[in-house]
């Protein structure tokens, strides 16, 4: 029998945005938590969770060597593989490679460029492939198979609610991640950015807009749990949390705030 695992990230995905939402594909898998990323932004936060690690919970009165190892050991829980133990993570600290020495087919499916399969976070995946669409979380459950003989894990970065949320370009300013910036560098040094920061209520409509789209994820994740083999192990989460105005800022990355911090964190296996 095949020991699956989804590790699906909702990037910017606040805690709130998911709180506030209508989610009953998720609330089947688990009840969701609060729990802090250990970045600010898309590339170092997943970078961490590839290690192994998960979303913390803030822990008062530990080690954080103490919270690493009970991060580690508890994979041996999640997937009942025979053998695998916190010292399987050492020295290479990778999920996916530790996997792949269990026998497990690795794929990742992502959204963002700055994880495109040149960076080095491809690293121990069979498949790695960046989606030609920002928004494409339904091309991804169409491209996933399961095998009753073959356990596999799979990885996977949504875009739908990172900015612009699902929102036509045209009708937002252009706000480019770290990619894009290395990407344009040349052409726009010495160049203001152009518009104004968003008002209030401009904010608010954000805000709103980004619960909408964790809807859509919800529901198109309905699909995905229906071909899953049951015992399939899920973890749904976030790489960073998003401003909407709190404390004057608009985002994430150089932001330190703990609405950029917040994430959800879902976890349970299919029954």
């Amino acid at each position: 029998m095949s020991h699956d695992l989804v590790y699906i990230v909702l990037d910017s995905c606040r805690f709130d945005s998911y709180l506030r939402a209508k989610r009953p594909n998720m609330d089947r898998i688990g009840a969701g938590e609060r729990r802090y990323a250990y970045a600010s932004w898309t590339s170092p936060s997943h970078y961490t969770y590839l290690m192994g690690m998960i979303p913390h919970d803030s822990p008062k009165g530990v080690f954080a060597s103490e919270v690493y190892k009970k991060d580690f050991v508890k994979w041996v829980d999640r997937l009942g593989i025979e053998g695998l133990a916190f010292k399987s993570f050492v020295p290479q600290l990778s999920l996916p490679k530790v996997l792949q020495d269990h026998g497990y087919r690795t794929v990742a499916r992502v959204s963002m460029p700055v994880l495109n399969p040149s960076s080095h976070l491809n690293r121990h995946f069979d498949d790695y492939k960046l989606m030609t669409n920002h928004n494409d979380f339904a091309g991804m459950v169409d491209e996933i198979e399961f095998y009753d003989d073959e356990s596999q894990f799979f990885f996977l970065n949504l875009g739908e609610t990172h900015y612009p949320y699902m929102l036509e370009p045209g009708s937002l300013p252009h706000i480019s991640g770290v990619h894009g910036v290395f990407k344009r560098m040349d052409d726009e040094l010495g160049r203001e950015t152009e518009g104004r920061f968003f008002d209030d209520e401009q904010m608010k409509a954000l805000h709103a807009q980004q619960i909408q789209c964790v809807e859509y994820v919800d529901g198109v994740l309905d699909a995905l749990i229906s071909k899953a083999p049951a015992h399939t192990h899920f973890i749904i989460t976030a790489d960073h949390g998003e401003c909407f105005g709190e404390g004057g800022y608009f985002g994430h990355g150089p932001i330190v705030h703990d609405k950029v911090l917040e994430v959800p964190f879902i976890e349970g296996k299919k029954r």
